[in-house]
């Protein structure tokens, strides 16, 4: 398969995803862009629940997030809590409405329909050929990878616990599996201040 025949088969993929977004959005008065950034919001770790951090993962100007997320907080699907060291530091969490509603959308039905009869091994096959292409695509064009905590350079084990490198904080298992803005690879060169 060349590469025009794989861009044309994701273009495809993600294009379907998107018809059932905004189906699934306009069921619940909800734009696309407030679907991603809920469910965004529902899988992202406490480093990384901010407008800052919506509007990296979005692509999208902290101007239009704003915005985005007010429809969500009115809406009851989205609360704001300052941070319990720095009250200037605004987290945002899904709540229970928010739950349900992703509950409702993700993954897409059709998804779910067309894998039906695929094995548990191929999927998985096809899930780490796919993390593999996004992740040589991110590193090609310079963009954030938003990874799990436990695949983290960052994450490292401290007397049979977790802890943030980076921060130094503890980390939960449920913390590991968040997805997370200052997520590095572990064969990433960066330079830490």
């Amino acid at each position: 398969m060349s590469i025009d025949q794989l861009h044309t088969t994701l273009e495809r993929l993600c294009n379907l995803l998107r018809v059932e977004a905004r189906e699934h959005g306009a069921g619940n008065g909800l734009l696309p862009v407030q679907l991603e950034a809920l469910h965004y919001l529902g899988e992202c770790n406490r480093y990384s629940d901010s407008v800052q951090g919506v509007s990296e993962y979005l692509g999208q100007t902290k101007g239009t997030v704003s915005q985005t997320l007010k429809v969500l907080e009115k809406r009851g699907l989205v609360k704001k809590l300052p941070d319990s060291n720095d009250r200037r530091i605004v987290h945002l969490q899904t709540t229970a409405a928010g739950r349900k509603t992703l509950d409702k959308v993700v993954p897409a039905l059709f998804l779910i329909e067309a894998l039906k009869s695929t094995s548990e091994a191929k999927i998985g096959q096809l899930t780490e050929d796919l993390k593999e292409v996004l992740r040589a695509a991110q590193q090609a064009r310079g963009a954030k990878s938003f990874g799990a905590c436990i695949t983290c350079r960052f994450n490292e084990s401290v007397e049979g616990a977790f802890q943030c490198g980076l921060t130094g904080e503890k980390l939960t298992p449920k913390d590991t599996v968040k997805i997370c803005r200052e997520h590095l690879f572990p064969d990433v060169d960066c330079k830490v201040s």
